[in-house]
């Protein structure tokens, strides 16, 4: 899931190196944080949230094993 969420970030950034995704596994779900550069915050939420809500569908679309939760830092 990390790799899915770097991926998709990292094409909606302008700074693409700034882009941090971390991946915790607990016994309930997966955390999936990410960090973005401040500059580049609006482009990953999106109006309304939209982009960090489809960000969130297609993650949990991907995954079949484990609930996957996605913060935005």
């Amino acid at each position: 899931m990390k790799d899915l969420v770097e991926v998709i970030a990292k094409s909606l950034v302008e700074n693409p190196d700034e882009v941090v995704v971390t991946e915790t596994e607990k016994e309930d779900a997966i955390y999936v944080e990410l960090k973005v550069g401040a500059s580049d915050m609006g482009k990953v939420i999106g109006k309304q949230g939209r982009i960090a809500k489809a960000i969130r569908t297609v993650v949990k679309a991907a995954s079949s094993k484990k609930k996957v939760i996605v913060d935005i830092l």
